[in-house]
């Protein structure tokens, strides 16, 4: 097994990361969302043509995350429409057309005033990224990875049940946008002044 590359500057980054603890909640992949069950949030596997996904990385507290957030109401109840709308604010991310993957449900309603919820997941291609900002709504300024879907499990600290969702993506990904099986394992940071990542129509 050959080893992953990496620059001096990520590496310094990854030393940081702090995983979340796994709230549990149970996968329902390709299920659509129940009637009655109230949609909170919205994020994306957010594909690379290699494979990668984007990974954000909040260097203040080390927490990674994939984009993505609670709708709003100017997404008039389109989980697309609020990854889009995050994917922009937290990484300057334009993106393709947003594929559904699934909900994971919230029984406790952490997001939903503890009532239960729904967090649905959702593939896309990552088509390019804006110059790197803070999050308007946060203010946190995230830095931007592109990480194979199986690093980005490990670094989001979701265990087997993130493995899942993951195989998912992937094979999503694969049908949908034409991403290799077997992703690129280079981890590598997007350039603060944006690029190009994924262009076409996809």
């Amino acid at each position: 097994m050959s080893p992953i590359e990496y620059s001096a500057e990520v590496a310094e980054l990854l030393g940081r990361v702090r995983r979340r603890p796994t709230a549990g909640w149970p996968w329902r992949p390709g299920e659509p969302v129940p009637s009655g069950l109230p949609v909170k949030q919205s994020w994306g596997w957010l594909f690379a043509p290699d494979g990668r996904v984007l990974t954000l990385v909040n260097p203040r507290d080390g927490i990674c995350s994939l984009p993505g957030g609670s709708l709003e109401p100017e997404d008039a109840g389109d989980p697309g429409a609020a990854l889009a709308r995050e994917a922009a604010e937290e990484a300057q991310a334009l993106i393709g057309r947003p594929y559904y993957l699934g909900y994971l449900y919230d029984r406790v309603g952490s997001a939903n005033g503890g009532h239960e919820c729904a967090r649905v997941r959702m593939a896309a291609a990552l088509r390019s990224v804006g110059p790197s900002a803070p999050d308007p709504a946060s203010g946190r300024h995230y830095r931007r990875l592109l990480v194979a879907p199986g690093l980005a499990v490990e670094l989001l600290g979701w265990g087997v049940p993130g493995l899942r969702q993951a195989r998912v993506a992937v094979a999503t990904a694969v049908q949908r946008l034409g991403v290799p099986a077997a992703a690129n394992e280079a981890i590598e940071e997007l350039p603060l002044a944006g690029c190009t990542v994924f262009p076409g129509s996809v």
